[in-house]
């Protein structure tokens, strides 16, 4: 029995990792198309990103159809996603997002950081820069505050240069006065550059 208990557990544990590693790469990737409608105002009662609550219940659901018949160690898989599905609810839909109005909010401690983690995590609307991919596990506030602010301030020098290089490259001034221009510095790429 301690045996299914520890699968069950490890199996709530594993569960963060792999959402951590498909809410990193999958939904901030190839993915977004669905994700990018939880970085958006939600009209309505659901979202796109709903659906990504299929692509784990369905499997969760399978190994606990599979336990019963026999099979207690996949039980144990299927109760522990379960169970972490269970516990993303209450995190993500209730706590942070209030889907499910809660009668309270939390000021310090655990659900505190993990309330202000994940509001940080959307804090972008793109795929790019974001923190903060856990849902159970929250990083320190400051770090990821950190983090996010050194990542826009990336982002906005990024932005600036690639508004700041010219859309064509200019000609060189020897080739200008090969076809009978010459060059002034007021033709000078750098000057006609917009900022």
């Amino acid at each position: 029995m301690m045996l299914y208990v520890a699968i069950f557990l490890a199996s709530v544990l594993a569960m963060e990792g792999i959402a951590w590693l498909m809410h990193r790469y999958l939904m901030h990737g190839p993915l977004w198309f669905l994700h990018k409608s939880h970085h958006r105002r939600r009209e309505g009662r659901f979202e796109l990103n709903d659906a990504f609550g299929l692509f784990f219940a369905v499997p969760s659901m399978i190994l606990i159809a599979l336990g019963v018949r026999g099979q207690p160690a996949l039980l144990a898989i299927g109760l522990g996603m379960t169970a972490y599905g269970a516990l993303y609810f209450f995190f993500h839909d209730m706590l942070v997002h209030r889907r499910v109005k809660l009668p309270f909010v939390p000021k310090r401690g655990y659900l505190h950081r993990v309330v202000r983690a994940h509001l940080m995590h959307h804090r972008t609307t793109t795929k790019h820069g974001a923190v903060s991919f856990g849902f159970i596990f929250a990083g320190d506030p400051e770090k990821l505050r950190r983090r996010l602010a050194a990542r826009e301030l990336q982002s906005t020098s990024q932005r600036r240069a690639s508004a700041r290089a010219p859309s064509q490259p200019a000609m060189p001034a020897a080739a200008s006065n090969a076809m009978g221009r010459t060059s002034s510095p007021a033709e000078s790429p750098r000057q006609n550059t917009p900022v």
